[in-house]
């Protein structure tokens, strides 16, 4: 098991000791904690198959761990890992089963699981009594850190400060001692000597610190139940998957917490810091860190799949955009045909809509939205409605309704239709105005049906077709499927 931080592979080692020793699992942890000569006696262990699962830092990465048998890596925090660490592993490790974990992926490895290229399994059900992180965006003052501090104080809690600069981080502590003089302050960062940063943690976990003053170090594996207020200085210079996993190290009780991030007061923030904050604002519900991560995708881009960049500007259009626009060049580089669709619009005298009473979550009517904006085969059509039929229950007309709309207007829209009119009236189809010769497909769909289909200027044609509205929107569906109209 592969962690970024000597703290997180002592919580991963505790843990993994209570819980797997009693089943005969044999576990070690190779860090900045243990000895020379503890580390040595480890790997000769590890090498003769004395132990069954060895956790650690990049240590373990290192030419002389040889492994017996390696069947399986776990690697942790993956956002932590820069893809040269990443490409040395499958180089180190070939041929064995990878399973990655984060709570906030980063950009490039959410878009290759979301392409397909990686398998992605989402974990959405917090613990037991957890409750939601209350988070707020301030400026920084004195009085800010006296109330927050002092209020979580009162109540028999600990809390964390993030300053994220080693080489002032002791004058600010000293400042916090003015400030609250009869609150007990450690400081913590990656630049200590091991033995002292072990005894400041030791020290906190036993309570004998109520604040700690620290850098991002803490950001991953301190589990601390008391620790339920958290201030982050300079908040606007830390990044969205820094914020989520430092947010996540209060609230681990059935305590309500609260999280202030903070920046330099009359401070002007850029763009994307102020997206950050907004977010991290915005998604403080618990389990939001693959929605994070995906607003992330969308402020940073999706970076290279086969170079190092972990994320890359997708601009303005958006990540789904940027799907279609990706789907279009791979298509156009192997030379397959890309449709070009013109957007049609659609005037039918029909209802088509999802109700809330048919799919009460918003996020999944959303979702299926999506999915039936994108129908583009009368299979899919079928599919779709036998999903929503399978999952909801009977499917109310206007959901079908929908469905049929947006499978017109896909597959119309290959035609240079510019717009669709069904209604008591008439049936009418309007193509593009620079659009002098139609398609050869419509062209014999006219002649075949003479009398009941007619072409004026290149530019309309007009339907004469019995029927009700839906039916008439049968047949307009039939039309452009080439299929015959009965």
């Amino acid at each position: 098991l592969l962690c970024p931080t000597t703290i997180l592979s002592e919580q991963h080692y505790r843990t993994a000791k209570e819980r797997l020793e009693q089943f005969g699992v044999r576990v070690a942890v190779i860090n900045r904690f243990r000895t020379p000569l503890q580390v040595k006696d480890i790997l000769r262990r590890v090498k003769e198959g004395e132990i069954d699962m060895l956790i650690g830092t990049h240590r373990i990465l290192s030419d002389d761990v040889v492994y017996k048998d390696l069947g399986l890596l776990i690697l942790d925090e993956e956002q932590r890992f820069g893809v040269e660490h990443k490409e040395k592993i499958k180089d180190k490790f070939r041929n064995i089963d990878v399973i990655t974990l984060s709570a906030t992926p980063i950009p490039r490895t959410l878009n290759m699981s979301l392409s397909g290229i990686r398998d992605i399994s989402i974990i959405e059900t917090p613990p037991r009594d957890r409750l939601p992180i209350q988070t707020y965006i301030s400026e920084e003052s004195d009085q800010l850190f006296k109330d927050v501090i002092s209020r979580e104080l009162a109540r028999g809690g600990q809390a964390f400060v993030v300053y994220n600069r080693v080489e002032s981080i002791e004058e600010f502590a000293s400042y916090l001692r003015n400030l609250l003089p009869n609150v007990k302050i450690g400081v913590a960062h990656g630049q200590m000597q091991e033995k002292l940063l072990e005894n400041i943690i030791s020290r906190l976990y036993n309570n004998e610190y109520n604040v700690l003053v620290a850098t991002t170090l803490i950001e991953n594996g301190i589990n601390l139940p008391l620790a339920n207020t958290m201030v982050v200085v300079d908040a606007d210079r830390l990044g969205l998957s820094q914020l989520y996993q430092l947010r996540g190290r209060i609230g681990r009780s059935d305590r309500l917490s609260y999280a202030y991030l903070t920046y330099t007061k009359d401070k002007m923030i850029n763009e994307d810091a102020y997206k950050r904050l907004e977010t991290m604002r915005e998604f403080s519900q618990l389990g939001s860190g693959f929605k994070i991560a995906m607003r992330d995708l969308e402020i940073r881009g999706a970076g290279n799949i086969f170079g190092k960049e972990q994320h890359g500007h997708i601009e303005k259009v958006g990540y789904d955009m940027y799907v279609k626009l990706l789907n279009e060049e791979v298509k156009e580089i192997r030379g397959e045909k890309i449709n070009k669709k013109s957007d049609v619009k659609l005037e039918i005298n029909l209802s088509a809509f999802i109700s809330e009473d048919y799919i009460e979550d918003g996020e999944q009517r959303v979702v299926y939205y999506t999915r039936i904006g994108d129908l583009q085969s009368k299979d899919e059509l079928n599919e779709l409605i036998s999903s929503l039929e399978d999952g909801y229950g009977q499917v109310p007309q206007e959901i079908i309704n929908l469905c049929k709309f947006a499978y017109l207007r896909n597959i119309a829209g290959q035609f240079k239709v510019k717009r669709i009119v069904i209604n008591k009236l008439e049936s009418v189809v309007y193509l593009e105005k620079d659009e002098k010769i139609i398609d050869e497909r419509l062209a014999n769909k006219l002649n075949e049906f003479n009398g009941r289909l007619s072409f004026d200027n290149n530019i309309k044609i007009k339907f004469t077709l019995n029927g009700t509205i839906l039916e008439r929107l049968d047949k307009m569906i039939k039309f452009f499927e080439c299929e015959e109209l009965n």
